[in-house]
């Protein structure tokens, strides 16, 4: 995108919301309540006084994230049902969380799910049993409804819009040549060792330490991979997947992103095998809704966990009710503790050493979820039809998901735009994302995803009546170089009568690696 055709776009989004309109765009934060993390963090509960009540369970569940969701799930398919899974925020579901706006149904966070690979299969069982994918002829058959429908993505490249988010419109051969050279290079890595999703379910083999020891920046500058174009493309992944630039992650982790999966699709590779992708309107809510339902009462959302502390009778659970203002404790055999590793570290008793190492080397990517209520469809320019994800080249945000698109009836009508901006380092934004975007207001938002999506979309500003922006402070760790080999891949990590279950156990926060590390900590050892 040219310098002056942007500059242009945020000149005059930003002149709208202000300019006396009869209709001004409504909105605000939402989705998360950022002052309970910090009062976590500062410590502000731990004076609540002696606990108000005890009572007693069987496994407490700390975090009500994917992992532990899917810890709950494990118990309650091996029987065990005296469960409590403990949460922050009013809605289980961490960062993979649905919403609404103007009652149009919208994704918080993680907004699809590509079909899950043989090394995924407790991801492939829960799939089954939510109906969304069943036996036919001998063949494993997906539910169409929740497929994503075509057309499923589109780059606004070039003052037009394409197919696909690799920049193919009039470039150049030598940019042709490099994404074809890239391709080879990854089918080269796959055949050599194995990349898998989960990542527990393969060996630390010397080529993947060898990648996982370089930033896959300076990676790719040793193997002359310099096109704009190309690397423009892979810092997108890169910040999409880990939410960092491709100087921040690590070379395993620029070459996982397609490598656990189907690889790297050069024009011209058409016959190549594609991913297949699961989305809803609430995005990957859909899933943790489901996860959450057969909890009820169970189900403790509005409470801060305080300590996790070993006795010699079990466990014992400090939670703040944020709705009582009084501390809880629960008394239990066991307990997982599903929390990001910086969190454990600072909640459980005499921490062990391998979870202090773990907190000490993540550093985690904030990010922010605009979502933007439009009353009308927008005007569109040459190119690409309107598509579930659409992409600007260039800028700061990765685009936006429409609401609607997996609509059944055709009827043009209002939708949600769901747009995400990562705040992790990379070339776009330094490492001072997180007090960015805690300290600047609603409003500085809302103008940034106005003059972004402007840019393809001139009338969005006029046509838009709400925007709700959700912040996540610590979204997602990021698998910089070492992470790997620092935290390695084995499945099970655990203390006493202690079981830890998060994606930070990965290195990097996806479904796949959080459901099978919950579900792996919630089954019973025999």
């Amino acid at each position: 995108m040219e310098r002056r055709e942007f500059l242009g776009a945020v000149a005059g989004a930003l002149a709208l919301p202000g300019c006396g309109s009869k209709d001004p765009i409504q909105g605000g934060f939402a989705g998360v309540d950022v002052e309970r993390g910090h009062a976590l963090r500062d410590q502000a509960w731990r004076d609540a006084g002696a606990p108000a009540v005890v009572r007693r369970t069987r496994v407490v569940i700390a975090g009500g994230g994917v992992a532990g969701l899917a810890a709950a799930r494990a118990l309650r398919l091996a029987g065990i049902e005296d469960v409590v899974l403990l949460e922050l925020e009013d809605q289980a579901g961490g960062n993979s969380r649905g919403g609404q706006v103007a009652g149009i149904a919208c994704p918080l966070g993680a907004h699809y799910l590509p079909v899950p690979g043989d090394d995924a299969h407790e991801v492939q069982d829960l799939l089954e049993e939510l109906g969304l994918r069943r036996r036919v002829a001998g063949r494993w058959e997906y539910e169409e409804r929740h497929l994503c429908h075509s057309p499923q993505e589109r780059l606004f490249f070039q003052g037009a819009w394409q197919d696909g988010l690799l920049p193919v419109q009039g470039v150049s051969p030598r940019t042709l040549a490099q994404y074809q050279r890239f391709s080879q290079k990854v089918e080269a890595l796959r055949r050599e060792a194995r990349f898998t999703m989960p990542t527990l379910r393969a060996a630390l083999a010397p080529p993947l330490l060898m990648l996982d020891a370089l930033p896959f920046g300076a990676w790719l500058d040793r193997e002359g991979l310099d096109d704009p174009q190309l690397r423009w493309y892979l810092d997108y992944c890169c910040r999409d997947d880990y939410g960092a630039g491709l100087a921040q992650v690590s070379a395993w982790a620029g070459i996982h992103y397609f490598a656990s999966r189907h690889g790297f699709h050069a024009p011209g590779d058409d016959n190549a095998e594609r991913d297949a992708v699961l989305t809803w309107p609430e995005g990957n809510g859909w899933l943790t809704q489901r996860l959450a339902a057969p909890l009820g009462e169970r189900l403790r959302t509005g409470h801060a966990v305080l300590r996790i502390a070993e006795t010699r009778a079990g466990v014992e659970v400090d939670a703040f009710d944020v709705a009582a203002r009084a501390r809880v404790r629960w008394q239990a055999e066991r307990c997982i503790v599903a929390l990001p590793a910086f969190m454990a570290a600072r909640v459980v008793e005499n921490p062990p050493a391998f979870l202090r190492e773990a907190a000490a080397s993540l550093s985690h990517a904030p990010w922010l979820v605009a979502n933007v209520h439009v009353r009308e469809p927008l005007a569109d320019r040459a190119g690409a039809a309107p598509s579930w994800d659409n992409v600007v080249y260039g800028t700061r945000g990765l685009g936006y998901v429409d609401a609607r698109h997996q609509a059944l009836d055709p009827t043009p009508r209002a939708t949600v735009l769901s747009w995400y901006r990562p705040l992790g380092p990379s070339a776009y934004d330094g490492p001072d994302g997180r007090r960015r975007l805690l300290d600047r207001p609603w409003s500085t938002w809302r103008d940034e995803v106005l003059a972004e999506l402007s840019v393809p979309h001139p009338d969005l500003p006029g046509l838009a009546t709400r925007i709700e922006i959700t912040r996540y402070g610590h979204a997602m760790a990021i698998p910089a170089p070492g992470v790997l080999a620092r935290l390695g891949t084995r499945a099970g990590v655990s203390a006493g009568r202690l079981a830890f279950a998060h994606s930070d156990w990965s290195g990097y926060s996806v479904f796949e690696e959080a459901f099978t590390r919950g579900h792996l900590a919630g089954t019973p050892q025999r």
